[in-house]
């Protein structure tokens, strides 16, 4: 079932994005399309990777990213950001409190909900199209970044409404984060785990659990 949902997503949105390549860059970068593609996946989770950052800190800074956006796109009801990310209430007003969140400040904005998915979506573009600045005629990429609006419109309507449980949320940070760092590290779990601040058991024990293997 889960593949099928992925399958029907990208044959919704590839298209979109070839469109909009065409349009404002002139050719049709498979690569760029492919990284767009993977971050609109699971677009309300989306967290730049900073392994710099060590990972209890790094998975702290997620995690209140997370329910910031959650507050966000519920008002501030926290009944409902309870129901979604499957945790009871008394939990999320003692991460609130930890992760230093002004829940008055989110029910006072009373931001669009609309336009807070909008708003996610462009800046998630714009950080993919960031990393092809040298092989894109600056013309073409400033054309892009122009109308990354209209290309967002056009997404928001194909893209899935669900948002992950935090559990679950957790679990892609940190898969995303631990695969990213080993990557920098060739797989060597001893000098990744002194450079991100875990124990060597600790992270062996994680790559186990969150099913992270090394491509051949």
């Amino acid at each position: 079932m889960e593949e099928k949902k992925k399958k029907d997503l990208l044959e919704r949105i590839e298209p979109i994005l070839d469109d909009a390549m065409h349009k404002y860059l002139g050719i049709t970068i498979n690569e760029l399309r492919d990284d767009l593609v993977a971050k609109l996946r699971k677009p309300w989770i989306n967290y730049e990777i900073d392994t710099k950052v060590p990972f209890k800190d790094a998975k702290h800074m997620f995690k209140k990213m997370y329910l910031h956006r959650l507050l966000l796109l519920y008002f501030g009801n926290v009944s409902e950001v309870a129901r979604v990310a499957g945790i009871n209430r008394r939990s999320i007003h003692r991460i609130i409190a930890d992760v230093g969140i002004d829940i008055e400040k989110i029910r006072n904005e009373m931001v669009k909900r609309y336009d807070i998915k909008q708003q996610t979506v462009n800046t998630l573009i714009e950080d993919v199209l960031d990393n092809y600045k040298q092989m894109i005629h600056p013309q073409r990429l400033e054309s892009m970044y122009q109308n990354i609006g209209e290309v967002t419109k056009e997404l928001l309507i194909e893209l899935p409404e669900e948002q992950l449980p935090l559990d679950k949320a957790e679990d892609e940070f940190e898969r995303k984060y631990l695969t990213k760092a080993l990557e920098e590290n060739a797989w060597n779990i001893t000098h990744t785990a002194e450079k991100i601040g875990l124990r060597y058991e600790t992270l062996h024990r994680k790559i186990k659990e969150l099913g992270i293997e090394r491509p051949n």
